[in-house]
């Protein structure tokens, strides 16, 4: 029997049989833009998806070519006051955070504008895929306000000269620049990318469920931990993957070419 999929407001949460969950914003404008209700919603499908045992990845995407996300409602923003500029920015944070805590590989599918909150929502994903009509730009200072919340992950991502320039100016880059900071792991041409996003996905829903999930907590402990902690942390990790027989079922197929 399928399973049942809720509803959350301007998400769309599809998945098909390896696991594999898409979570597409909708009704959020023609580029994607993250008004307060849309971020809301998106949060809550995010952490839904956070919790489902069967996901082997997420694909996060827009709805259309036009863009992933072309930035937070500037209308939105331009009635704030300070303390519902910190209300509007927390939700935006919760929802980078949530995407950040799902246990298994997420993928940012990138068609055309990738700006401002939409960056940092990229940012936040593991693996970020662009076609080269994408442009990537924070440009926050342009409007008087500045960059913040998962801009932070820039520097690790791109280098501090890079995150300078970009922050500094407001100005946009193209795909292939993002690729060269490292912002990007691969683009393509237009009409490309879905096929550029299942060659990723493809080998990760092959894996070991078990140790995709092991291997991204590693990941993501490592950013945090010093070099001997992490060394130390893997050393357990190794050997929890063997309280299961996945080591040996998946190893089994190699094993039998060998004979």
């Amino acid at each position: 029997m399928p399973m049942s999929i809720p509803t959350f407001a301007h998400s769309q949460i599809t998945r098909d049989e390896r696991g594999v969950y898409s979570l597409q914003i909708c009704d959020a404008k023609s580029l994607n833009i993250l008004a307060t209700p849309v971020t809301q919603g998106l949060t809550e499908a995010a952490r839904w998806i956070a919790q489902q045992s069967d996901a082997r990845a997420v694909i996060l995407r827009g709805t259309g070519e036009k863009a992933f996300v072309g930035g937070a409602n500037i209308y939105e923003m331009a009635e704030l006051d300070p303390s519902g500029g910190r209300a509007f920015i927390t939700h935006l944070r919760h929802l980078c955070d949530a995407v950040a805590a799902i246990p298994v590989p997420t993928v940012a599918r990138i068609p055309g504008f990738c700006l401002g909150a939409g960056l940092e929502l990229a940012a936040a994903c593991d693996i970020r895929l662009a076609s080269r009509d994408a442009f990537f730009g924070m440009p926050e200072v342009r409007v008087g306000i500045p960059s913040v919340i998962h801009a932070a992950l820039l520097p690790r991502l791109i280098g501090q000269g890079a995150t300078n320039w970009l922050l500094l100016t407001g100005e946009n880059v193209d795909a292939d620049q993002a690729l060269r900071w490292g912002f990007l792991q691969f683009v393509c041409d237009a009409g490309e990318l879905d096929t550029l996003v299942e060659r990723t996905i493809h080998p990760i829903a092959e894996s070991g469920p078990r140790a995709i999930r092991s291997q991204k907590a590693l990941l993501q402990y490592w950013q945090e931990s010093s070099l001997e902690a992490g060394i130390d942390r893997s050393v357990q990790a190794f050997g929890e993957a063997f309280e299961t027989d996945e080591p040996q079922r998946y190893m089994a197929p190699f094993l039998s070419r060998k004979r």
